[in-house]
């Protein structure tokens, strides 16, 4: 048995490009532990430091973790698990990337062939009305002087390699399950996924039971609403929420498509506010111009939104066919889709950064700046701190036998200028929750161009949970949305294929809900269903049976991993699960 699913575990790391990640990880192979006749057996992998995500906060602690140890001439061995099937499969973001943080961590980035080319030469803003465009004046934290516009999957690719040349191995194509945890409760590292597990829950001839990592110090940079990391913030014993409000989200939709090269602005950044959104929701659009005619185009809504009916893609759709918009698409090619979520909380939902064992860095712990629609800088940032605190005690760290509490990390943290950021527009995402979008808009810019960010008082927000906002349809206006012309704007299916999303179909369904009359009561009768509107893959869909009764319908297959269901579902009963690792899209450019 432990030949079997060792050979199991490492030709699937030959399948996924990795086969020379796998001699070097071998030497960290212990015996099987023996469990029950109930109880799986698992291999172990032990490492000094194992890495959930391999992003850009989960490959900047890779990198400098590294650079540390051969500074101060000390060993330390560092896994990354990362779900998607390579390193930025699962990655999505506008991007006007501001480059401080990689900067500070690889200075000579330019020189090693980093792809990040096109600097911003223009930045604007408009607000929309449905036939008007009107300038407006950019608010400080939108500036973009110095950003580059970029692909971030493209740069997480590029961050891989260069960790995967310092030595740190890099397993894609296995997702992290479940955290461990030592006798005390400390953690002690990840469970990977089972594979080879049928639809029905019986092992397959394919069966391979997870691998369990353990290290030292394990850092949690698993992106926006990390699965395992929602485990961790239930864990009493960590309380990690105790100082901290429950996070606020957005839900992000991005096309890239090559334009008419008569068209193309290379460096334009513009941003848009208004149309087609109504007061009560707050969000709005991004158009980036990268090198080789691609224009970045993308929709941002909070999911603190009211209306049931309301559908995030449609009013992306509709955006695009604004009289100031279309043109810049018209005769271009869409060439990719996708939707990711992020956190828009800032300061005030941050929580309590580090456990025993276990560090949370980047979007996982809710880093980025709504005010500046940047989180990736902030996300590098963090991942550098958290390598920087296990170095910090690195003698304290492998003598242990448990799991340390690096409180260094925050205090560092809190020093920084990520911080000090952070505090500057602590009041940006809170103003428009209380106030609604015309007060908190003028609260906003009276904070931005009079008070600099420093308003004596810091904002809550008003409400517990995303969730929560939502109103009944009864009191809410149906929303009709134009035909698509499949030119600018396309059905959601159709985009879909372009995301290359796919998963094995054999193999439950990620998507756990135990309480489906629930979900019939409140989200179909009461709020008309507004799961088969906000996911952005067509995963949910309310159907009659043979009876003519409404029943969920799910299709697990087409899921972008976005998590906006298990953000926005008005009763929490949808249980976002890690599906078999390397599934779901397969990013190139977003």
């Amino acid at each position: 048995n432990h030949f079997f699913v060792s050979v199991v575990f490492f030709k699937a790391c030959k399948m996924q490009r990795l086969a020379r990640l796998v001699v070097p990880a071998a030497r960290h192979l212990k015996a099987f532990r023996m469990y029950s006749e109930e109880a799986v057996q698992r291999d172990q992998m032990e490492f000094d430091v194992c890495i959930v995500g391999a992003g850009p906060a989960g490959l900047s602690a890779a990198i400098r973790l590294k650079q540390l140890a051969e500074k101060l001439g000390k060993e330390i061995n560092v896994c990354v698990v990362e779900k998607g099937s390579e390193p930025g499969a699962h990655i999505l973001s506008g991007c006007c990337f501001d480059p401080i943080a990689l900067n500070e961590l690889i200075p000579d980035w330019k020189e090693k062939g980093a792809p990040i080319h096109q600097p911003v030469t223009k930045d604007a803003f408009l607000y929309l009305t449905k036939s008007l465009a009107v300038p407006s004046v950019l608010l400080p934290s939108m500036d973009a002087h110095g950003c580059y516009v970029i692909s971030l999957s493209k740069v997480v690719r590029w961050m891989a390699e260069r960790a995967t040349e310092m030595g740190v191995e890099i397993f894609s194509g296995f997702a992290a399950a479940a955290p461990l945890y030592n006798i005390d409760g400390s953690v002690k590292g990840v469970q990977i996924g089972d594979m080879g597990i049928s639809k029905e829950g019986h092992k397959k001839d394919s069966y391979a039971p997870g691998v369990e990592l353990i290290a030292k110090q394990t850092i949690f940079c698993e992106g926006c609403r990390g699965s395992i990391t929602q485990k961790l913030y239930a864990n009493k014993q960590f309380d990690l929420y105790a100082k901290a409000q429950q996070q606020t989200y957005a839900l992000g939709i991005k096309e890239v498509w090559i334009v008419d090269p008569a068209k193309h602005q290379p460096g334009l950044v513009l941003h848009t506010g208004g149309w087609p959104l109504t007061s009560d929701a707050f969000g709005g659009s991004f158009l980036y111009h990268d090198v080789e005619n691609r224009v970045y185009v993308g929709f941002v809504v909070g999911l603190d939104y009211h209306n049931p009916y309301l559908s995030i893609y449609d009013e992306f759709q509709r955006f695009k066919t604004h009289p100031a918009i279309r043109p810049t698409f018209e005769g271009g090619e869409c060439i990719a889709y996708g939707a990711r979520t992020i956190t828009e909380g800032g300061l005030q939902c941050l929580p309590k950064l580090s456990m025993p064992g276990a560090l949370l860095a980047g979007d996982n712990a809710g880093t980025l700046i709504a005010a500046r629609i940047k989180g990736v800088h902030t996300a590098m940032k963090a991942g550098s701190l958290a390598a920087e605190a296990i170095m910090e005690k690195y003698d304290k760290v492998m003598e242990s036998k448990t799991g340390v509490d690096l409180k260094n990390y925050e205090e560092n943290l809190k020093q920084s200028w990520l911080y000090k950021e952070m505090h500057k527009y602590r009041n940006f995402r809170p103003a428009v929750n209380n106030f609604g979008f015309y007060i908190g808009s003028c609260i906003i810019a009276f904070d931005q161009f009079i008070a600099r960010g420093k308003l004596p008082f810091t904002m809550k927000f008003a409400h517990e949970g995303d969730h929560t906002a939502l109103k009944p349809a009864a009191q809410c206006q149906k929303i009709d949305y134009p035909k698509y012309d499949n030119k600018i704007t396309f059905d959601l299916l159709t985009n879909l294929i372009r995301s290359g999303t796919a998963h094995e179909e054999d193999q439950p369904c990620h998507l756990h809900i135990d309480d489906m009359k629930g979900m019939k009561t409140d989200n179909w009768e009461k709020f008309a269903g507004p799961e088969g509107r906000f996911c952005p893959a067509k995963v949910y869909e309310w159907l009659p049976n043979d009876k003519g009764e409404m029943y969920l319908q799910r299709s697990p297959a087409n899921c972008l991993h976005c998590k906006a269901c298990s953000i926005k579902d008005y009763g929490q009963r949808i249980d976002w699960r890690v599906p078999q690792g390397g599934g779901g899209p397969q990013y190139a450019e977003l």
